[in-house]
């Protein structure tokens, strides 16, 4: 199984991976990628120990995508559809959200959102959404425009690709590592059977080191998107550099194949072999000594983006187009949730078993990767005789 540029798409059923699964997500744009193409990033840059949420909202030039008419964007039902995803299962699954600061507007627009496209209520009223603070307490942060665009994508994410899921969104204080790590906590200990984490931040080693334990849950799926910036943009951004999961955005195409789609490693996506941490021994990863980043991901780059409604803080219509590492979290969350083997979970080795499970993608490249080995940035079949097929499973 191939490393980072290396594209895995999941089929419900069947995924078995790992404590966290760190999505990346990049933000320079494939060749099929119109020049009037502009993004924004939902959140700005943020000082060492403060998260920013990895979210982009397409401005201009965004891409009708679907062959459904509406919104411009992939669909939920262009997602099931890329993925082969049965969106009848998940009923038990509770996926947690975990983002800082409070979107009033969330569960509105998520309803609204849902019944746009056809999709189940979830509400609080019903038992399927409920929204708590990183304590799990009713009083909730203050309300933040920039991370309310993250929170209707997760939440739209979630709905679109498992419609039958409960949904948990927990809200931290600020965006302070230690609040959105005692978040995490609070998602499990109120039952999350998946957590995802659409955000960054960075820090000292030491730092982080300390923060590792929020993101290791066995049994409980957690994962993190990890990084907008290219090839090594990991490297000092936490929860993605924690030793367990991680993964990496792709461009998503219509194709006259058997699948319908195609895909092809977006060049923004974020890889990395980690500064720190001990080897992981169901890793392959020549010329790499410690953990290598990252495992699996889905749809992330903006001008291949997907639709999502989102009213806090806006004047104008709801439906927007996003793309960055953000959608790539909660999808594969999502994954987990559909493929109900969460307890089963605890580091990545799984995924590197059942890589029939998966789709390759094996073009695309996102950096320049010398004098390391190619497959550090570059998309290529893997197979489990050759020697650099970063990720192959011991």
């Amino acid at each position: 199984m191939r490393r980072i540029p290396v594209r895995l798409k999941v089929r419900a059923g069947v995924l078995a991976a790992g404590v966290v699964l760190a999505v990346a997500a990049p933000v320079a744009t494939s060749a099929a990628t119109s020049s009037r193409l502009a993004v924004r990033a939902s959140c700005g840059a943020a000082p060492a120990g403060i998260a920013r949420c990895l979210a982009l909202r397409v401005v201009a030039g965004a891409s009708t995508n679907s062959v459904q008419s509406g919104p411009a964007g992939w669909h939920p039902a262009d997602l099931q559809s890329a993925y082969r995803l049965d969106a009848s299962k998940g009923r038990g699954q509770t996926v947690a959200i975990v983002d800082a600061y409070d979107d009033p507007n969330a569960e509105s627009d998520m309803a609204f959102f849902r019944a746009h496209f056809g999709l189940p209520p979830c509400t609080t009223a019903n038992g399927c959404f409920r929204k708590v603070n990183q304590r799990g307490g009713a009083a909730l942060p203050v309300a933040n425009a920039g991370w309310a665009e993250e929170v209707s994508l997760d939440l739209d994410m979630v709905s679109g690709v498992c419609p039958r899921c409960n949904i948990l969104l927990v809200e931290g204080d600020t965006g302070r590592a230690t609040n959105l790590g005692a978040a995490v906590d609070t998602a499990v200990v109120l039952g999350a059977t998946e957590v995802s984490n659409s955000y960054g931040y960075r820090g000292t080693p030491a730092g982080r080191m300390a923060l590792a334990v929020h993101y290791d849950h066995p049994g409980v799926p957690i994962t993190v998107s990890s990084g907008d910036n290219g090839y090594a943009s990991p490297a000092n951004e936490i929860p993605a550099v924690f030793p367990t999961v991680t993964a990496v955005g792709t461009s998503l195409f219509r194709a006259a194949n058997a699948r319908g789609f195609t895909e092809t490693a977006w060049a923004g996506s974020g890889s990395v072999c980690g500064l720190y941490g001990v080897p992981v021994r169901w890793q392959i990863t020549p010329g790499c000594p410690r953990r290598m980043i990252s495992d699996v991901s889905a749809v992330a780059d903006p001008a291949t983006g997907v639709t999502v409604y989102d009213t806090y803080g806006k004047h104008d219509h709801g439906f927007e187009v996003f793309g960055g590492t953000s959608v790539s979290s909660p999808i594969i969350a999502s994954v987990y949730a559909l493929a109900g083997n969460g307890a089963t979970v605890n580091d990545a080795r799984r995924l590197y078993r059942h890589t029939a499970s998966f789709f390759d993608v094996t073009s695309g490249s996102n950096g320049t990767c010398a004098p390391q080995p190619s497959y550090f940035c570059n998309s290529r079949p893997c197979s489990r005789r050759s020697a650099a097929c970063a990720g192959r499973s011991r």
